[in-house]
């Protein structure tokens, strides 16, 4: 059983993450051959307080654009 895991900040949107389950689950039936319910996707949220790049925290680097 293939485990697919997200790991990245939070995603507000439920309608977004229900699509994002849906698009990687099919792309994962399609490479694998094996049907949807063999797939498990985890999405792991991290706060910025929690994540550091570059020996700072993502809440104390300057903020890009989108």
């Amino acid at each position: 059983m293939p485990n697919i895991t997200f790991d990245g900040p939070k995603i507000e949107d439920i309608g977004k993450k229900r699509e994002l389950i849906k698009t990687v689950t099919d792309a994962a039936v399609k490479a694998y051959g094996l049907p949807q319910q063999a797939m498990v996707i985890v999405i792991k949220e991290n706060s910025p307080e929690n994540v550091g790049i570059g020996g700072e925290l993502l809440i104390d680097r300057p903020k890009t654009g989108k």
